[in-house]
């Protein structure tokens, strides 16, 4: 079991889910995010890769609720640090979901559509955060290629890792916690449907990137980074 990457759909990304259900999965993922310190990863990668810059421009690959983006401009505002932030989402219900939500320094631009309709527009990074196991590898190949092309600064990739503890432990965390059943059902698909050091190589190769790095963070985050064009 999990020899393999599972090749299923999430009930999240049923386009038939209705906006009132789909919003109460995007708040209870945002739970989980903060209790599996989801966002250290992505905040470790900006404060190494940023160098002396004082302002930023950054774009945040499937959005969801926003909670990433508004931790990272909480994190720029209190390093002093100048943030123009863009999420972009293929859900057009994500944006509601978000803008319930202030954000603690400068406004958070929200798009929905394809992130490939921002190529050309110059950011210094690229993030995505449980996104990369939503893709199938094609789009994700895809993906890789497009954040290596446009990014000017660097890239990070924040997903899950494939093992086995994670797998049969998070349904208990799950249900302690009191969370949305299919925020319950769709993690351990999405643990199983995430990827492993040697097939994220794989993957960066077709995708003709070089330079890149396989980070593990605690717990059981399997994270793709370039610092650099």
């Amino acid at each position: 079991m999990l020899a393999e990457r599972l090749q299923a759909d999430e009930l999240m990304d049923d386009p038939a889910l209705d906006a009132g259900t789909y919003h109460a999965v995007l708040a209870d993922l945002a739970k989980v995010n903060r209790i599996t310190l989801a966002y250290r990863p992505t905040l470790d990668f900006l404060r190494r890769a940023l160098g002396g810059r004082t302002r930023f421009r950054l774009l945040d690959v499937g959005f969801g609720d926003g909670d990433m983006l508004r931790r990272i401009a909480l994190w720029a505002q209190r390093r002093g640090t100048e943030a123009e932030l863009t999420g972009i989402d293929l859900n057009a219900r994500s944006i509601a979901a978000a803008e319930r939500h202030p954000s603690p320094g400068a406004p958070i631009r929200y798009l929905a559509g394809d992130y490939a309709d921002l190529a050309g527009e110059r950011f210094d990074f690229i993030v995505s955060s449980l996104v990369a196991h939503h893709m199938t590898e094609d789009q994700l190949v895809r993906f890789l290629a497009f954040m290596d092309a446009e990014a000017q600064a660097g890239w990070f990739v924040n997903d899950l890792h494939r093992h086995r503890l994670s797998h049969f432990g998070y349904p208990l965390l799950a249900r302690a916690m009191g969370w949305h059943p299919i925020v319950r059902l769709d993690g351990t698909t999405s643990i199983a449907r995430s990827f492993r050091a040697p097939e994220w190589s794989a993957l960066l190769r077709q995708a003709d990137v070089r330079g890149a790095r396989v980070r593990r963070y605690f717990p059981f985050r399997l994270c793709v980074e370039k610092i650099g064009p």
